[in-house]
């Protein structure tokens, strides 16, 4: 097995996650996120024979790694269909759902993906490969406003104008395609101290707005709301500020707005209650076997 396909099997906070799952060995579970399958197995170990686990994923890649067991299902498709597929599989209820939402290290470390600064290759971002649009497509074709409000949006970048500003007098000249046509562009406008940290925001709003992953986690947590049954558990690893304020907020709130409704007493009215408080993060010995579980964090709800 080369190195490569190793850290694709490296599940991100394992025993925290699943444990907060409260598996009961005949319940029915959803993992959002199937990836290398890591989660998904470890869900499985604590089922029963009359469990069961529906998986969802929407690259292709991740059908590699398809678990050989009665009990599972596999859903090639965006978790943003949830209720969909659980309607389709005559679930009306399930008892925890799982979702891991950073990239597969997998995609990082393919550079025909384009999901990296590190790799020559095409700038494409999808997660579906089947999908329509790419990262060059978005470079090429949006307007200054607009890829500005991207790079301000979901990447926090300070210089997001300029930014947008560069690419259009760029593109001009000719189509931005690959990577280094990219990074030749951009690279001027960050200091060779923060560099790195500068062009990874780059390429996440980027990958954000190609993969369109705040509507479609927006969809699947209030889908996810609906789905679960009173007792049921919401188990949610975010990697950035964006993804994890929508997550704490429909966990404290209903919304992922985070707007507060309260009822004739003043009490917040809300679906959920707190299991952890305090966020889960992973301890010194995982984050030294796998750095990008470094930015991880692990927020538990129960459905009242």
């Amino acid at each position: 097995m080369s190195e490569t396909e190793q850290i694709y099997h490296i599940p991100v906070l394992l025993d925290e996650s699943v444990s907060g799952m409260n598996i009961q060995p005949g319940g029915i579970y959803v993992d959002v996120t199937f990836g290398g399958g890591g989660h998904s197995k470890e869900i499985l170990n604590r089922l029963d024979h009359t469990g069961r686990l529906l998986s969802f994923d929407q690259d292709e890649d991740a059908e590699k790694n398809i678990v050989n067991d009665r009990r599972f299902t596999f859903v090639r498709s965006n978790f943003r269909y949830l209720h969909n597929f659980l309607r389709y599989h005559n679930i009306e209820g399930v008892d925890a759902i799982l979702a891991d939402l950073g990239v597969s290290s997998h995609h990082f470390d393919d550079s025909e993906r384009g999901f990296s600064f590190r790799f020559e290759g095409k700038l494409d971002m999808r997660m579906n490969k089947r999908a329509g649009m790419t990262a060059a497509d978005v470079v090429n074709t949006y307007d200054e406003e607009r890829l500005a409000d991207i790079f301000y949006l979901y990447g926090e970048l300070k210089n997001s104008r300029k930014l947008a500003s560069v690419l259009i007098k760029a593109r001009a000249d000719k189509p931005i395609v690959t990577i280094g046509d990219f990074l030749e562009i951009i690279k001027p406008l960050f200091g060779r101290e923060r560099e790195k940290k500068e062009l990874a925001k780059v390429f996440q709003a980027l990958r954000i707005e190609v993969n369109q992953e705040m509507e479609a986690l927006k969809e699947m947590l209030y889908a996810a709301t609906e789905a679960l049954k009173p007792g049921g558990r919401l188990v949610v690893i975010t990697y950035h500020s964006l993804e994890d304020r929508m997550v704490k907020n429909i966990m404290k709130t209903g919304n992922v707005e985070g707007k507060m409704e309260q009822d004739f007493f003043g009490n917040v009215q809300t679906p959920f209650r707190p299991i952890n408080n305090k966020v889960i993060v992973a301890g010194n010995e995982e984050v030294k076997q796998n750095p990008r579980s470094r930015s991880a964090k692990l927020r538990i709800a129960e459905k009242k």
